[in-house]
């Protein structure tokens, strides 16, 4: 028997006392997406193509070398074989992606969730404007994730930082080792609280696989012929005043004067306002350190192929995990992954922040 505080436990029943006190610390701890040092386990998804951008098939774990800080160390699990992914879609609905662009952005996010082959798959929706709705949470039922996509509506400006911000913080609690953030938005953040600063470095202390798609909206501005942009896009914007008028009869004289139509009482309203234009540096930082990318496209209808790409990676990519030697400081720890012997390409996460 064992006394404490003047009581008196059998051994078996105070480990059972001791596991019941430290159960909810220890499930807040391991929901904890922040690299440790000594024996945590780093989880790395690499993408690798050849010259040509196609994916190499058939690579083994002795096939890589990893190093972190510049030191070989050996990777302790390895998969060629697709794994289970936690994927958190984020989707811009601001004004600007009002009418086509948010049908097509859904249209597109369909498409992504058809191409993941594995129901044990796991995926949450945020959808932003003015603040960041959490739209659908975890669930493995896409019906009801397509349901969720059908009830977003759009209005009002672009918090896109504070939304990716929320997302990444629930992305952290996927139960897959894989996990994995796509964004679509159309313009720059113009409501946000969080900078892209403190968003970066959110993403860098955690495992997540990020992904963005922009929608270019400079590309509507441009003038085709002798058409000007207003035409084009803003068509309720006034066209200039049409004189009026009959022409002089043949052999000249007579033909009634030119009619100029009265100035308006009041300055036409002016055009309607659209996002600023996608920050692609900004859209980077948040997604080359962890090793997905960013796209830009022209159109909505580019979305589709955006997406569909996307879902490829995350069904041929590898995914390995090592044993991190990197100490608690707080600092950028460098991870690089190389294919020996081959000329390939390999997009994978390029370090992390411990803490």
């Amino acid at each position: 028997m064992i006394r404490i505080g003047g009581r008196r436990f059998a051994p078996a029943l105070l480990l059972v006392l001791l596991a019941f006190a430290a159960g909810p610390a220890a499930r807040q701890e391991s929901q904890r997406p922040l690299f440790r040092g000594g024996v945590d386990l780093v989880n790395v998804s690499a993408t690798v193509t050849d010259a040509r951008g196609r994916f190499v098939k058939g690579l083994t774990k002795d096939d890589f070398v990893l190093r972190e800080d510049g030191v070989e160390l050996p990777i302790a699990q390895f998969s060629s074989e697709r794994v289970p992914v936690s994927l958190g879609i984020v989707i811009d609905a601001s004004s600007s992606m009002d009418g086509e662009r948010m049908s097509q952005a859904r249209r597109a996010l369909e498409q992504l969730l058809d191409r993941l082959p594995d129901p044990d798959d796991e995926v949450f929706l945020y959808s932003f404007a003015e603040e960041p709705v959490l739209v659908h949470g975890w669930t493995t039922n896409r019906r009801s994730i397509r349901s969720a996509l059908g009830r977003i509506r759009t209005g009002g400006r672009t918090s896109l930082y504070d939304a990716v911000a929320r997302a990444v913080s629930l992305a952290n609690t996927g139960r897959h080792a894989k996990k994995a953030l796509v964004i679509i938005s159309d313009g720059n953040d113009t409501a946000s609280h969080t900078s892209v600063g403190a968003l970066q470095r959110q993403i860098q202390e955690s495992e997540l696989l990020v992904y963005a798609i922009g929608v270019d909206a400079r590309s509507l501005f441009q003038p085709r012929g002798r058409r000007s942009w207003f035409r084009q896009v803003r068509p309720g914007y006034p066209r200039p005043p049409v004189i009026q008028g009959f022409p002089p009869r043949p052999g000249g004289g007579g033909g009634r004067p030119p009619i100029f139509p009265r100035p308006p009482d009041r300055a036409p309203a002016p055009p309607p306002v659209f996002d600023d234009p996608v920050d692609l540096a900004a859209l980077r930082s948040l997604t080359d350190d962890s090793g997905g990318r960013t796209e830009i496209v022209r159109t909505a209808g580019d979305l589709g192929p955006a997406t569909a790409g996307i879902a490829d990676e995350l069904n041929r990519q590898y995914f390995l995990a090592y044993a991190s030697n990197a100490p608690r400081d707080g600092k950028w720890h460098t991870i690089e992954l190389s294919v020996k012997g081959r000329e390939c390409t390999v997009r994978a996460r390029r370090g992390f922040i411990t803490q």
